[in-house]
């Protein structure tokens, strides 16, 4: 199992750094991003709306997928009108699509009424689905330009190190020295040993990158090593945080994972958990720490 997911990781990872240059290149607009962020928002709601259909029978994916779409079109509609839109204006927009999205949730849940119960349970089913998969990545993606379109993905990249170098130290430092469980109803497998892993990997990864990458992609001198390290421990915590958090939804679901993507991977939802869970803390961070030039 672990052949194939280093078998997969080979393949997926230079993918998507070829995908992340072209976006580059092609500027401010991220027109790729866009695509592949649809890709990911609509697939992972489809994988919520699997994981809650057990309990919550009549959730549905359409209403999702149309809420999904709408938010991040709002997420990116400021930036396509005009260059010099910022990420703070991108917010407000996304903010009004959100409110939009929960009174057509409401509208359809009144037209389906016909008898007391069930209604305000699938009605929070579908709240849920376009909350964690849709509004925490369309916030997550404005990222992209908190720094500058020139800087977004130095920006982007700090989010996915920080919480994937902590998931990877989380696992090593808790097979290594992991005795005491941190959450063994939970998540049996975490341990103690793996948290402190976790925050040790975030934060040496975090100003590895920053320190070499930012002379290299932004034409910055790196930033001062303990706004680096502070980012990365706090961005891995809040990431480890977001991973309990999805073990709930699968435990209370009773499933293992989120859906049958690739072998040894589970569902898209158990690859960026934490990512969805830590990118608007690592927005707020971008906005308050001196971490570009």
């Amino acid at each position: 199992m672990l052949g194939w997911r280093l078998a997969i990781s080979a393949l997926l990872i230079p993918a998507f750094i070829a995908l992340c240059w072209i976006d580059h290149r092609l500027g401010g607009a991220a027109p790729v991003l866009f695509v592949l962020t649809l890709l990911l928002g609509l697939r992972c709601s489809w994988e919520m709306v699997g994981l809650l259909r057990p309990r919550f029978s009549e959730v549905r994916f359409t209403p999702c997928a149309v809420c999904i779409v709408a938010l991040l079109l709002s997420a990116w509609a400021p930036h396509w009108v005009s260059a010099g839109e910022t990420s703070q204006s991108a917010l407000g927009a996304i903010g009004v699509a959100f409110s939009l999205c929960v009174l057509l949730l409401m509208a359809i849940e009144a037209v389906r009424f016909r008898q007391p119960g069930h209604r305000m349970e699938t009605l929070a089913a579908h709240l849920l689905t376009i909350v964690y998969p849709g509004l925490l990545l369309a916030v997550t993606a404005q990222l992209r330009w908190v720094a500058g379109a020139e800087r977004g993905y130095l920006v982007l990249a700090s989010l996915v190190i920080a919480t994937k170098m902590g998931d990877t130290a989380a696992y090593t430092f808790g097979r290594l020295f992991g005795k005491r469980k941190m959450a063994p109803t939970l998540s049996p497998g975490k341990t103690w040993a793996g948290f402190a892993g976790a925050l040790f990997g975030s934060g040496l990864g975090t100003w590895a990158w920053l320190h070499f990458a930012s002379p290299w992609l932004a034409d910055d001198a790196p930033p001062a090593w303990f706004w680096t390290v502070g980012f990365g421990v706090i961005v891995g915590f809040v990431g480890l945080i977001g991973d309990l958090c999805e073990s709930l939804i699968k435990r209370d679901m009773g499933q293992k994972d989120a859906a049958p993507l690739m072998p040894g991977f589970g569902g898209l939802l158990d690859l960026l958990d934490s990512i969805l869970f830590a990118g608007p803390v690592a927005y707020v961070l971008w906005l308050c720490l001196p971490l570009a030039g």
